[in-house]
C-alpha cells in the first residue's frame, strides 16, 4: 500500500496510478467536505461573497475528482465504500438544519396536511382565509400563498405519505434523505449493468449540488431522479414492465422527463405501456374534480416565474410563454429522439441532454431542476452537465439582492459565467479527446470502419465513460 493512504482504502496490489488517484480523490473529498460543512453554516443572504466562495471550494474538489474517478480502475471497495461515507456524512450538518434557500418544503407539508385533512391542495390555495385553521406553524412559513400547488398527483401522495408520519420539514427532509441514499444504490445497479466501474456513482453522491438541494433544502426533485434512475436500470436490464411503471412515476411527480419518452420507443411491449399509464391514470384519478385533469398552478407558473432562463427570456418578444414553453419540450424531444436512434440503452448522455437542452429553454432554471441530471454524470459525455451543477450554485446570490435591493434578478455576468461554463466545458473535452469529427458520438463508439491508434481508442474510450473505468 502507498504511503499515506489509509488501510484498506486501496486493494494491495493495486496499480501504481489507481493508488494515486485514490489517494487524489480522498484529498478531493476532504476539500467538498469542509466546504460543505462551511455552506451549512453560513447565510447567503448576510455573506454573499463566503457562500459563493465555499460553493466554489466544493464544485471545484467535485470536477477535480471526476477527473480522477476515470483512473482509479483495480483500486478496492473499500475506499469508495470509504468515500460513500464521507459523502454522508457531510449531508447530516444540513439535514438536521431548517431549510435556508428554500422554502418549498413548507409547502410540501401543507399539500401533504391537506390531502389528511381531506381538502384538495389543486383547489385551496394557502392565502384563503377560509384556510387560516388549516394552518399550523410549519405551514405558515411556505411561499406564493396566492396560488395552488404546482406539483403533479405523484408528489401530493408522497407529501400525503411523509405528513401521516409527521407535519414538518424535518421529517420531509429525512424522506428525501432516504431517496437521495436510494439513489446511489440504483446507480451503483446502472454500472453494474452496463460494465462501468462502481467508482463513478461517486459522480452522484460527491455533487454539491445534489446534498444542497437534498438534505438542506429536501427538493422532490430527488425523489423524481430516484424513479428516472429506476427506469434506466430497468431498462437496462431488460425489465421492460418495470421501466414502464418507473418512468410514469417519474412523470407523475414531475413533468421534466416527459421529453425522455422517446427512449422508451421499441423497448417497451404494449402491455408494459399500458401499464405505465394506468398507473398515471391511477395517480391523477383521486384528485379529478368535475372530469377536470388537475394542474394546479403550471398556468400561474408559464405567465409569473422568471428566473435563471437567459434563452427563454432571448425569445420572449417573439412569441407567448406556453408557445416557448412548448418549444422547450419540442426541443428535449428531438434531441430523445436522437438519442434514441443513436445512443446505447445505457448512455448516460441518452438520459441527461434531452432533459438539460428542455432546461436550457425553461423559463426558469432553479438549481434543484439539475437534480434530474444528476445521477447520469459518470461519463465525460456528460461532463459539461457536471460543470453546470456548479456553476449554477452561485446563483443563490439572488436571495442577497432581494434582501438588499427588492429585486428578484441575477446579474448579466453571473448568467453568462454560469451557462457558458457549459459549451466551454463541451469545447475543452472534445479537443483533449482529438478524435476525428466522424467519431464524435456521445455514448457509443465510432461505427467507421478507419484505422485509430491504440492510443486515440483509449482516449476516446475515456470520453464516452468507458465501460472498464
Amino acid at each position: 500500500m502507498a504511503r499515506g493512504a489509509p488501510r484498506g482504502a486501496v486493494r494491495p496490489g493495486a496499480p501504481a496510478g489507481a493508488q494515486r488517484a485514490v489517494h487524489g480523490l480522498l484529498a478531493c473529498g476532504g476539500v467538498i467536505a469542509v466546504a460543505m460543512l462551511a455552506l451549512a453554516f453560513v447565510e447567503v443572504r448576510q455573506r454573499p461573497v463566503l457562500f459563493v466562495t465555499w460553493a466554489i471550494v466544493a464544485g471545484g474538489g467535485y470536477l477535480l475528482a471526476l477527473g480522477l474517478l476515470g483512473r482509479v480502475r483495480g483500486a478496492g471497495g473499500r475506499g469508495l465504500a470509504l468515500c460513500l461515507v464521507l459523502g454522508a456524512l457531510w449531508r447530516v450538518p444540513l439535514l438536521v438544519q431548517a431549510p435556508r434557500l428554500s422554502s418549498d418544503v413548507y409547502r410540501y407539508v401543507w399539500d401533504g396536511r391537506l390531502q389528511r385533512l381531506g381538502e384538495d391542495p389543486y383547489r385551496l390555495v394557502p392565502d384563503d382565509p377560509a384556510a387560516a385553521a388549516l394552518h399550523t406553524p410549519v405551514t405558515r412559513q411556505l411561499n406564493n400563498g396566492w396560488v395552488p400547488t404546482p406539483y403533479p398527483p405523484g408528489a401530493e401522495l408522497f407529501f400525503r405519505v411523509v405528513t401521516a408520519v409527521e407535519e414538518s420539514a424535518g421529517a420531509m427532509k429525512g424522506a428525501f434523505a432516504v431517496c437521495d441514499a436510494l439513489v446511489v444504490l440504483v446507480v451503483l445497479r446502472l454500472l453494474a449493468a452496463s460494465g462501468r466501474s462502481a467508482w463513478w456513482s461517486l459522480a452522484y453522491a460527491w455533487n454539491p449540488l445534489v446534498a444542497i438541494e437534498g438534505a438542506g433544502n429536501g427538493h422532490v426533485d430527488l425523489l423524481g431522479t430516484l424513479a428516472i434512475v429506476a427506469a434506466a436500470w430497468a431498462l437496462a436490464r431488460r425489465w421492460r414492465t418495470a421501466a414502464a411503471l418507473a418512468f410514469a412515476l417519474a412523470v407523475g411527480i414531475k413533468f421534466v422527463p416527459i421529453v425522455l419518452a422517446p427512449l422508451l420507443w421499441r423497448r417497451l411491449r404494449v402491455r408494459d405501456v399500458l401499464a405505465g399509464t394506468a398507473l398515471l391514470l391511477a395517480l391523477y384519478l383521486p384528485f379529478v374534480h368535475q372530469g377536470r385533469i388537475p394542474v394546479g398552478s403550471l398556468g400561474a407558473y408559464l405567465a409569473e416565474w422568471r428566473f435563471n432562463g437567459p434563452l427563454f427570456a432571448a425569445f420572449r418578444p417573439l412569441a407567448s410563454p406556453t408557445t416557448l414553453a412548448a418549444l422547450a419540450v419540442l426541443t428535449g424531444l428531438l434531441v430523445a429522439i436522437w438519442a434514441r436512434a443513436r445512443l446505447s440503452v445505457d448512455s448516460a448522455a441518452a438520459w441527461a441532454w434531452p432533459v438539460a437542452a428542455a432546461l436550457a429553454l425553461a423559463p426558469s432554471v432553479y438549481p434543484w431542476y439539475l437534480l434530474w441530471l444528476t445521477p447520469f454524470l459518470f461519463t465525460p459525455a456528460t461532463r459539461p452537465l457536471a460543470v453546470w451543477t456548479v456553476t449554477i450554485l452561485p446563483t443563490y446570490l439572488v436571495l442577497y439582492l432581494e434582501r438588499v435591493h427588492g429585486t428578484w434578478e441575477l446579474p448579466w455576468w453571473l448568467v453568462a459565467a454560469e451557462y457558458g461554463a457549459v459549451p466551454a466545458a463541451a469545447v475543452v473535452g472534445l479537443r483533449f479527446a482529438r478524435v476525428p469529427d466522424r467519431t464524435l458520438e456521445f455514448g457509443v463508439a465510432s461505427r467507421s470502419g478507419g484505422r485509430t491508434s491504440a492510443a486515440r481508442r483509449r482516449v476516446w474510450s475515456r470520453w464516452r465513460g468507458g465501460r472498464g473505468g
